[in-house]
């Protein structure tokens, strides 16, 4: 019964875990329409803010979850204002433009930190589940992702912003005719979905450490989740999260973390196969 209980926390930190790496990049691409490759490095980025802000002395919390969303998402709104505001309506492009962009940083990263892994140790120190002792970070992690995921729902939902970012969107000539900045708005929700990667990398951080290139292996679990949940932005996430984050870790559990991983883009080409639209688009009706 103990081990079930900590299998289930660690499913629960899995499915934590993806939802935040992906929800980022849910709101860029389901919202914006962009296919950002350098999602990845937006995380190693939030990832590098943390730990630099934290080895300097400023709090772990305000360093994880304040200034590393901050610093990413400024360098966001940065890059959409010089380069992804000039692709529009041109996918080819901006993917070529992005995976540059993701050379560029992962280049200039090394330059300034090296090829090691940085890391900085996870609070809050242990839980013990009758003979098993579980990291409490891990229980973090959940509270923290449920804790996202509400206040983006509320944001988009309920405040002047969220009603203007998903009209613009849907119709920008329509919001401009009736007084909207489109392109003030596209750079906010650029920059929303890159602090919100920049959050997802501080988080990780004190669990799997930090390295210029780390960014390949976040971006791919990205894009199969967002991809895998269909067009609603925040169901879709939730709902693949769920579904590929239990996967993986049953797998990984049962046989080794390549098999785990190698089970969750298994689990992602059959399900698109039966389901094409994503879990949203086949059971539910679009939303953010």
């Amino acid at each position: 019964m103990d081990l079930l209980v900590v299998l289930s926390i660690e499913a629960l930190r899995a499915v934590a875990s993806l939802a935040l790496i992906s929800v980022g990049l849910a709101i860029i691409f389901g919202m914006m329409r962009v296919i950002n490759l350098a999602h990845g490095e937006f995380l190693m980025l939030g990832g590098y803010a943390a730990i630099v802000a934290t080895k300097a002395g400023i709090n772990i919390w305000v360093s994880t979850l304040i200034l590393a969303p901050l610093v990413v998402a400024i360098i966001g709104i940065i890059i959409e204002r010089t380069v992804i505001r000039f692709l529009y309506g041109r996918p080819r492009d901006t993917m070529l433009a992005t995976w540059g962009l993701s050379l560029f940083l992962v280049g200039i990263t090394t330059t300034i930190f090296g090829n090691t892994t940085e890391g900085i140790s996870a609070p809050a120190g242990s839980l013990q589940v009758g003979n098993y002792y579980i990291a409490a970070y891990s229980l973090i992690i959940v509270l923290i992702a449920i804790a996202v995921f509400a206040a983006i729902w509320a944001v988009f939902r309920f405040t002047r912003y969220g009603l203007i970012a998903r009209s613009t969107m849907q119709n920008p000539e329509m919001a401009a005719a009736l007084g909207v900045n489109p392109p003030a708005v596209y750079a906010a929700t650029f920059g929303i979905g890159a602090g919100l990667a920049g959050l997802a990398g501080g988080v990780m951080a004190p669990i799997t450490g930090i390295v210029p290139t780390i960014g390949a292996a976040y971006v791919a679990k990205a894009f199969i989740t967002v991809i895998g949940g269909g067009p609603a932005v925040l169901a879709g996430t939730v709902s693949a999260s769920v579904l590929f984050g239990a996967i993986d870790q049953i797998i990984t559990y049962l046989s080794t973390p390549v098999i785990g991983e190698v089970a969750l883009l298994a689990a992602a080409v059959i399900l698109l196969r039966f389901m094409p639209q994503g879990v949203t688009g086949s059971f539910f009706r679009r939303a953010s």
